[in-house]
């Protein structure tokens, strides 16, 4: 019985003591699209953070395009629909809508 009592104060801080050591935990930003912004429209993660992108317009569609990497555009974002992106690398990383090019952001990383 005295083993039990001896281990439930380590037992208690165990949740605690992981948390503190998973503070470099891959972190999940979000970047809402409505009014034809991406809000807010720049953001700085760390290397190896993602970035959600949600559609919550109720009616138009969007895309995520970086364009300037040379990649190709994506497919629309419907109302609801998300677009995630791990970022690896540091840099500055911007990006549009396809069908509205005057909707722009940028994601640094560092």
């Amino acid at each position: 019985m005295t083993r039990l009592f001896s281990i439930l104060p380590t037992l208690f801080l165990l949740p605690f003591i992981s948390h503190v050591f998973a503070a470099d935990e891959p972190v999940a930003i979000d970047v809402e699209i409505i009014k034809f912004k991406f809000m807010p429209q720049e953001t700085t993660i760390k290397a190896g953070d993602k970035v959600r992108r949600i559609n919550k317009e109720k009616r138009q569609y969007h895309s995520v395009w970086f364009e300037k990497l040379g990649e190709p555009e994506p497919d629309y974002l419907f109302p609801g629909d998300t677009y995630e992106r791990v970022f690896e690398k540091a840099g500055d990383f911007p990006y549009r809508c396809g069908p509205h090019p005057e909707m722009t952001g940028t994601v640094h990383v560092q």
